[in-house]
C-alpha cells in the first residue's frame, strides 16, 4: 500500500511534464490583444500567464472584452510546451467560459494535478453546474495571424502551426446537424465545434462555438498587418512561424 501511494504522489507530480516558461511581456500582450479587432484593443483587458500561479489580469480594460494566450488546452489532457493561442471573450464568455481557462492553468501551475486530472475535474464541475454555459448568444474573436494547437479532437495529439483568423460565436448544446453542416463538420464552413462533448455526450457540453473563419483576402492582410509581431513570435519559438510569414 505505501508503494502504490508513493507511485501515486510520483504520477500525480511527474517531472517530464513539460514546465511552461513565461513569455516576454510586450510579446504575450501583443499576440494577446491581436485575437481582437483593433478598435476592441485600447479597451480590453490583458490577461498574461504566470507558469507559477496561472493567469492575472495585467491590464484593466473598460469595453467588457478581455484577451489571453491559452497555453493548455484541457480537454486533450496533455501538459505541452508548444501550444500558443491567442483568444478573447465579450463579457458574457468571461463571466462563462474564461473561468475553466483560469483554473485549468492554477492547476497545472500548482504542479499537484495531472493533466488528465485536470480535465476530469473540469468535467466533473460542469456535469454538476459549476461551470455554467453561456446565457446569451456571444463571440469570441480569433483574429490572431499565428496560433499553435490541436486541429482535431481529443483522442488526436498532433499539434499544428496555423493561419486560421476566425470569428467563434457561442452554440452550448448543438451539433453540426443543428446548423447544417453534415455529416461531421469537416467539409466546410461554418463548423460547430466542442471537443468536451466526447466526455459529456451528444447535447450535454456546454461550451460549442460556430467558427466562420476570416476570406482568403481578409486573411493575408490580417498577416500583412501583423508582420513584426509574426517576426517576433518565430525568433521567440521557431514554430511559431507561418508558411507566410
Amino acid at each position: 500500500m505505501v508503494i502504490l501511494l508513493m507511485s501515486i504522489q510520483s504520477f500525480a507530480q511527474k517531472a517530464a511534464d513539460p514546465v511552461l516558461e513565461k513569455m516576454p511581456v510586450k510579446l504575450e500582450t501583443d499576440f494577446a490583444l491581436s485575437s481582437l479587432p483593433p478598435q476592441l484593443r485600447p479597451g480590453a483587458t490583458v490577461y498574461l500567464l504566470d507558469p507559477a500561479k496561472g493567469y492575472y489580469a495585467a491590464r484593466k480594460g473598460s469595453n467588457g472584452f478581455i484577451c489571453f494566450v491559452m497555453r493548455t488546452a484541457w480537454e486533450w489532457a496533455e501538459f505541452r510546451k508548444d501550444v500558443y493561442t491567442a483568444i478573447s471573450y465579450d463579457a458574457e464568455g468571461t463571466r462563462t467560459i474564461f473561468p475553466v481557462y483560469m483554473d485549468a492553468a492554477a492547476m497545472r501551475a500548482s504542479g499537484k494535478f495531472t493533466a488528465l486530472q485536470v480535465r476530469n475535474i473540469i468535467i466533473d464541475k460542469i456535469k454538476k453546474g459549476i461551470y455554467k454555459a453561456p446565457a446569451r448568444p456571444g463571440i469570441s474573436y480569433m483574429l490572431a495571424p499565428v496560433m499553435r494547437t490541436y486541429p482535431a479532437k481529443p483522442d488526436q495529439h498532433e499539434v499544428m502551426t496555423m493561419e486560421m483568423p476566425h470569428y467563434m460565436f457561442y452554440a452550448p448544446y448543438l451539433t453540426n446537424d443543428d446548423i447544417g453542416n453534415i455529416p461531421d463538420g469537416q467539409a466546410d464552413f461554418p463548423l460547430l465545434v466542442n471537443p468536451e462533448a466526447m466526455f459529456l455526450g451528444k447535447r450535454k457540453a456546454p461550451y460549442g462555438y460556430i467558427i466562420v473563419p476570416k476570406g482568403e483576402k481578409e486573411r493575408a492582410k490580417i498577416v500583412a498587418d501583423n508582420k513584426e509581431l509574426l517576426k517576433q513570435l518565430a525568433d521567440y519559438r521557431p514554430y511559431l512561424k507561418v508558411k507566410n510569414g
